[in-house]
């Protein structure tokens, strides 16, 4: 996704931030025969600047599964001096001829086209800093997860953003398992395993809540997440939370490197993506190089 260099002076970088409902759409990378937030978005964009060359492809700060929500999820993508120009133009009779604000411009036509369902939402746009990459500059991602427990309230109009569950959960050892979990660790027991990809992820928060309606809510922060495990971390806090495992196993299991069935994954649709931190913009070229290395050194296995 967006393989173009972000050095290239001919291109304008947009930052775009995107909300979305995950319900109807198998995640966020695009595939095909399949519905998908990136696929929407990039269908739009090819709608905006097909007669005028190579279309814009988004680059997204973190990927999400089926049925996984979001409403800070960031991207960019790159546009030409063309598209930049088209986005500037006025439109027929306007008075003011004054050139219009590309990003302001692009998120107004976007949220026309790809949140025409009222499923996505680009929540703000701009000119990217020098340097800034979705990806490889965000310095965390952070999630949230909601469950109504036995004894809160069931608000049918969240029903596909909170997972009800019928146990009473004890917030107070669910709390305690998370804290044990923080740091920097091997989380091969909590991912689903992919070819070529680390397992290796620092958990800078983890702790849960309940809300005045009597939800649970988990707020979940890591430099990056491998795949299922905010939703793997969370059934682990589940289990102990209805007393079917020892506060303790959590990190015995994390230890171990191995599942052995006595947690399973929560469901996708409780599980939110709220936020992604980034540096200060002068710093933001330093922080891009140093995770691209970082990556190309774990994929070599070094």
């Amino acid at each position: 996704m967006g393989g173009v260099t972000i050095d290239d002076p001919a291109l304008t970088r947009l930052r775009l931030g995107v909300a979305y409902d995950g319900t109807g759409f198998s995640g966020w990378s695009e595939q095909p025969g399949r519905r998908t937030v990136q696929g929407e978005i990039e269908a739009a964009l090819q709608t905006l600047f097909r007669r005028l060359g190579d279309v814009p492809t988004v680059t997204v700060a973190g990927r999400t599964d089926a049925g996984v929500h979001a409403r800070g999820q960031v991207v960019h993508l790159d546009l030409t001096d063309a598209q930049i120009a088209q986005l500037q133009k006025p439109h027929r009779g306007m008075r003011d001829q004054t050139p219009l604000d590309a990003p302001t411009v692009l998120a107004r036509r976007l949220n026309g086209l790809a949140g025409a369902s009222d499923e996505i939402m680009i929540s703000g746009a701009r000119v990217a800093p020098p340097g800034f990459h979705a990806r490889f500059g965000a310095l965390w991602r952070r999630y949230e997860y909601r469950i109504a427990d036995r004894g809160a309230e069931r608000d049918p109009t969240r029903r596909s953003h909170t997972l009800w569950y019928d146990q009473r959960l004890d917030l107070e050892l669910m709390n305690a398992t998370a804290s044990g979990l923080l740091g920097l660790h091997d989380w091969a027991a909590y991912c689903r395993h992919r070819d070529y990809a680390t397992t290796i992820r620092e958990l800078q928060e983890f702790s849960w809540r309940r809300e005045a309606d009597g939800v649970l809510v988990a707020s979940v922060q890591a430099d990056a997440f491998c795949h299922n495990l905010v939703r793997n971390l969370v059934g682990a806090c589940v289990a102990v939370g209805e007393g079917a495992m020892e506060a303790h196993r959590a990190v015995g299991v994390r230890r171990e490197a191995q599942r052995n069935g006595e947690f399973r994954v929560v469901p996708a649709h409780g599980l939110t993506m709220v936020e992604v931190g980034y540096p200060p913009d002068d710093e933001m070229a330093a922080r891009v190089a140093l995770t691209q290395v970082k990556r190309s050194h774990d994929q070599l296995g070094e």
